[in-house]
């Protein structure tokens, strides 16, 4: 048997994920637990909430927690550790549709595999978000298409080449939502019309490669943030499908910025997507880094 220096593992899965991965695996995942030398408690989630409660409640008495489930899931388990005084590991097997946060960890999609890592990867601090008090693994959107933006299929290379795509086959502008804000990032006041406002800290949104990879670091205390201009005319709309195709951030129509804290205030309200999931409607969000918050467990590095 495998020994560790701490024994206790609470392990957390949603039954329902991905069509019942979990349940179909939960032996295996099981023995694989018990033969690194840990004590497991399972809890399999029942309605939305679940996860969460159950971390607060009981979380704090483990030595480290693992989530098997969709980001959804895993987020909920992000909000429970987030109320701990002392944050334990956290592992995760993922079992959704999506699985950004598990792309950025380069996770295995094959359920044995991954709960292998859990037990035996080593464990880095990561950033968590924070959006008027609830908080995200990877990314907070609103605007143009963010209702159907996770659930597309893979023909383009990112989730901004999608939109791109949907853009173009959008036929008249005035059909386009636009919503007038102003950005506070530090000094900066930035006042303007847009169609979409996206922060995240990922590598992968909605099961695509993030145009801006390389400015990508999962513990650096800084979000990327960026923001499409209301296109005025069609020769602006064309100019914004280009650059988000072609990964331009420096686009003129674009406000690309690096963030640890930034608000957004709005004339109307605005629907947010928070990891994927509808994560409500405000006037004005305020979102906050949490530098190093949280200790997830990824593949040890071979190199």
């Amino acid at each position: 048997m495998y020994m560790n220096n701490g024994n206790r593992l609470l392990f957390i899965y949603n039954p329902n994920a991905g069509r019942g991965v979990a349940k179909l695996h939960i032996s295996e995942i099981i023995e694989t637990f018990c033969g690194h030398g840990y004590e497991v408690t399972v809890y399999a989630t029942q309605e939305k909430g679940d996860a969460s409660s159950c971390v607060k409640r009981i979380g704090g008495g483990f030595d480290r927690i693992v989530c098997c489930g969709g980001d959804g899931t895993l987020n909920e388990v992000t909000d429970g550790l987030m109320a701990l005084d002392r944050v334990p590991p956290c592992g995760y097997i993922p079992a959704g549709t999506v699985n950004d946060f598990a792309n950025s960890f380069n996770l295995p999609k094959n359920v044995k595999k991954a709960a292998h890592i859990a037990v035996t990867g080593e464990s880095v601090p990561c950033d968590i978000g924070e959006i008027n008090g609830d908080y995200f693994d990877y990314v907070a959107a609103f605007g143009a298409f963010t209702d159907v933006s996770y659930e597309t299929n893979q023909s383009a290379k990112n989730i901004l080449g999608k939109i791109a795509y949907l853009l173009e086959g959008a036929k008249r502008l005035r059909k386009m939502s636009k919503y007038s804000v102003k950005l506070y990032i530090g000094d900066e006041v930035i006042e303007d019309e847009v169609i979409y406002g996206m922060i995240t800290n990922s590598f992968s949104v909605g099961g695509f490669l993030s145009m801006f990879d390389d400015d990508v670091a999962l513990d650096d205390g800084e979000f990327e943030a960026l923001f499409i201009k209301y296109p005025k005319n069609v020769i602006e709309l064309q100019a914004i499908i280009n650059a988000l195709l072609s990964g331009d951030v420096e686009c003129k129509y674009f406000y690309y910025r690096h963030v640890s804290e930034i608000r957004i205030v709005s004339d109307e309200y605005m629907s947010w997507t928070i990891d994927g999931e509808y994560g409500g409607t405000y006037k004005e969000a305020t979102i906050k880094n949490h530098r190093g918050a949280i200790p997830f467990v990824r593949r040890i590095n071979e190199n």
